[in-house]
């Protein structure tokens, strides 16, 4: 449909109007010799609106003239129209042609870059591994190799499950998969010990295959073995066995931060101005000579590009800058007020590193005055199970 509205365009369409009171006799005589019509629109019962090409509008005003109708233009649309209205312009004319000349050819390259990550999982550095491997703004689509592109970029990260790559016009969208770290997985027929992923001390020990190697109140460290892939018997001796068991271990999560007594705050006064930047490809064209009016300001660039379809980018972007002012004002805490203020941001933030919220039975809070603030440590105790399988090897 679009295509047909393009093509339609450049052909040059008119709006007319047919007046009679045979107007599906019209329609249908218009229908049968294939003369195309659109966007009907009925206005009484005498009346009908509709578009048609420039070319086909001899053909119209004989079938209305046969039905008895009369045929009234509204208005003329389309390329010849503009060209005939400014063939006086040569210069009008000349741009005109080399912008559309323009449009076509910037249409072999890549003027947009999509990525679009499964659940909002943001990659980092994705942006810039990606333009390494071969895919920037700016190339020729016809150099663009994506089983390329998509080898070399998982073959340099880890993180990526998935990874696909879609040319639409000028526009690339790039979806991929986040992958997930998970243990290696020893197969039940494999010997292998279970040993710590973390540092903690032992609460209980439940060694249903293999030989436990810790007891209750034992302090182990990452990689120490838990319960040996190993069990010996009286008669049958040491014989070596894929080890199972649980294994639960008080574990310890630590964050400190600095808190001054005197800081600066910047408080935004409700002041904005907005400035203006057009964006050729990598040449940046403004239109404002001061950066700002402010004398502090917090800045925010708003990049749009100029797009003539849904996948149709061009290489020219319109920029918004927004500049906020704010004011720097000095404020001086107290010990309880900062001890206060602190302590909760530290306890917010290590909270929600942890994923094992359920399982915290104990928060321990330490406090170091310094001379010119209070370092505070928060610490969480978690009740959690620890242990993986790792192969013996001989």
């Amino acid at each position: 449909m679009l295509i047909k509205i393009l093509f339609s365009y450049l052909l040059g369409y008119i709006t007319i109007t047919v007046e009679g009171y045979y107007i599906e006799r019209f329609i249908n005589i218009c229908n049968v010799k294939k003369i195309p019509i659109w966007s009907l629109k009925r206005h009484g019962e005498i009346n009908v609106v509709l578009k048609t090409r420039v070319k086909e509008f001899k053909e119209i005003c004989n079938i209305a003239k046969k039905v008895k109708c009369k045929v009234k233009i509204n208005s003329k649309r389309g390329l010849p129209f503009v060209i005939h209205k400014y063939k006086k312009r040569k210069i009008f004319a000349i741009l005109l042609i080399v912008l559309l000349f323009l449009i076509v050819f910037s249409s072999n390259f890549i003027w947009n870059i999509e990525i679009k990550e499964e659940n909002g999982l943001k990659l980092e550095n994705l942006e810039q591994d990606i333009e390494e491997a071969g895919l920037k703004i700016g190339e020729w689509k016809s150099k663009v190799n994506t089983k390329e592109i998509i080898n070399k970029t998982r073959f340099k990260r880890s993180d990526i499950a998935w990874m696909g790559i879609e040319l639409k016009g000028t526009n690339v969208i790039v979806r991929v998969v986040k992958a997930t770290n998970k243990p290696e997985i020893v197969d039940k027929n494999e010997l292998c010990n279970i040993v710590s992923d973390k540092t903690g001390v032992i609460t209980k020990i439940n060694a249903q295959t293999g030989t436990a190697n810790v007891k209750v109140g034992d302090v182990v460290n990452s990689g120490d073995i838990l319960i040996n892939g190993w069990m010996e018997g009286k008669y049958t001796g040491i014989r070596y066995v894929h080890a199972e068991g649980e294994v639960q271990a008080k574990v310890w999560y630590t964050k400190n931060k600095l808190f001054c007594y005197n800081t600066t705050e910047r408080i935004e006064t409700g002041n904005t101005e907005n400035k203006y930047s057009i964006k050729l490809n990598n040449f940046r064209i403004n239109f404002y000579k001061r950066l700002s009016n402010f004398k502090i300001y917090d800045k925010i660039d708003t990049e749009n590009k100029l797009q003539i379809f849904s996948d149709f980018y061009l290489p020219i972007s319109v920029i918004k800058t927004t500049n906020k002012e704010v004011e720097e004002k000095q404020k001086q805490y107290n010990y309880e007020e900062i001890k206060k203020i602190g302590t909760e941001e530290v306890e917010r933030e290590l909270y929600e590193e942890i994923e094992n919220k359920e399982s915290i039975i104990n928060k321990n809070i330490n406090i170091h005055e310094e001379e010119d603030g209070l370092d505070i440590y928060v610490t969480y105790e978690v009740l959690e199970n620890i242990g993986t399988n790792e192969k013996i090897v001989f």
